[in-house]
């Protein structure tokens, strides 16, 4: 799901359907899928569910722009709703993960093989930090908003 601006973007990614957020509600489509990760928390998990598979897993990551704290009232609601789905619903927790230089290994193995595609939009100097907040809270980002540390002697 993006806006239709970003569509050509999402399939240059790989994505074989592309829904217009605007215009279609993927929830209502009839399709079916194995998994659902929701970045932006535009849809409820309920509604979500309704195209999962049987086995499907609904993985809640962030939600919808604006304040920093808030996409964790999306998450948390999703995983309070979990217990009362019949779908697999889990959080993915960067926070507290346990093994994040080994998770970070993988996807840079990924990356290196081209099976995932990084999109930075943005770059900001460290300097500019506040900007670099403002633009991604803005929720309009077209990737990855990425704030780069100086290191004296070196390139950042």
């Amino acid at each position: 799901m993006c806006s239709a601006a970003n569509a050509g973007l999402a399939r240059s990614l790989g994505a074989g359907h592309v829904f217009d957020y605007r215009a279609e509600d993927f929830t209502r489509s009839g399709r079916r899928y194995d998994a659902v990760l929701d970045i932006a928390g535009s849809r409820s998990m309920f509604a979500c569910r309704r195209v999962l598979e049987r086995d499907g897993v609904f993985v809640a990551v962030g939600g919808p722009a604006g304040r920093w704290v808030q996409p964790a009232g999306h998450v948390f609601a999703a995983l309070a709703a979990g217990p009362f789905a019949r779908r697999r619903v889990v959080l993915a927790d960067a926070v507290a993960c346990r093994d994040k230089p080994a998770i970070l290994g993988e996807l840079a193995r990924l990356v290196e093989r081209g099976a995932v595609t990084p999109v930075v939009d943005r770059s900001y100097p460290f300097d500019d930090l506040r900007a670099a907040v403002a633009y991604q809270e803005a929720g309009h980002a077209r990737g990855k908003v990425v704030v780069t540390l100086g290191v004296p002697g070196r390139s950042s």
